[in-house]
């Protein structure tokens, strides 16, 4: 089904998604591109943030394409509007740029996902999925980014990350002789290794020699025994547990 093709799953109707990017040529061409990826309606497109908020409340889209530099309004305080106004509606940015004072503001602003421009078709569908399904659709870069975050402060809340365990009581971290948390097995935690890596399901295919459905089977069981509802979370764990790099 169309529907289940855009990954949500939840019901046959499209998701309907509004664009906004101050750029004519690249918003025509976002708007061209979702409207070749099956599930998707794109119902507007916004050339700045204050036309962006304005056609929310008109079309009360299921996700806003949002780009983050624009005149008028930029993308981090449309975001915030909409996401104060709207809750269901969810925001996922699209943006040149992936640097800290762009990243975290929008986070902070309810954006749920973050993309750069150079994501590809099915990236941009499967991010707007993730959304619609409660997850956070990151590209691996800005994941990776979180997990360097993390590791120059430990102590800084990431938005969509767990908190951190009181310091009276700190989390053991994974070794290599097998002790690993919740049950996970030495695969999964070297999935799970990957995922903090930044590495999309088809790298880790790749680079575990397994098809992509056996990587997801195994991201399926790891996110069940950690209790992590995204890759952004699974990246905080992995961090919290000491799974990085590759488990033996």
């Amino acid at each position: 089904m169309a529907r289940a093709a855009a990954g949500a799953g939840v019901t046959n109707e499209p998701t309907r998604v509004l664009v906004a990017d101050d750029q004519t040529v690249v918003r025509e061409g976002i708007v061209m591109l979702l409207g070749l990826l099956p599930g998707i309606e794109v119902v507007g497109s916004a050339a700045d943030g204050e036309e962006a908020v304005a056609l929310v409340e008109r079309h009360h889209p299921d996700v806003v394409l949002m780009d983050l530099r624009m005149p008028r309004v930029d993308g981090v305080e449309a975001t915030r509007r909409i996401r104060a106004a709207h809750p269901e509606t969810e925001v996922v940015v699209l943006t040149t740029y992936a640097d800290d004072d762009s990243l975290f503001p929008a986070l902070r602003a309810g954006a749920r996902g973050y993309l750069t421009k150079d994501a590809g078709g099915e990236e941009i569908a499967r991010a707007i999925a993730d959304v619609r399904a409660g997850a956070a659709g990151l590209s691996p870069q800005v994941q990776l980014r979180l997990l360097e975050r993390l590791s120059d402060a430990p102590g800084a809340a990431v938005p969509g990350a767990p908190a951190p365990a009181p310091a009276s009581a700190p989390v053991p971290a994974a070794t290599r002789s097998g002790q690993l948390p919740d049950g996970l097995t030495a695969r999964e935690a070297e999935v799970l290794a990957l995922i903090a890596e930044g590495l999309s399901n088809t790298e880790i295919a790749q680079r575990l020699f397994v098809s992509p459905a056996t990587v997801k089977t195994h991201i399926n069981n790891l996110f069940a025994k950690t209790a992590v509802r995204d890759r952004a979370q699974a990246v905080a764990y992995a961090f919290r547990h000491g799974i990085t790099g590759t488990q033996q």
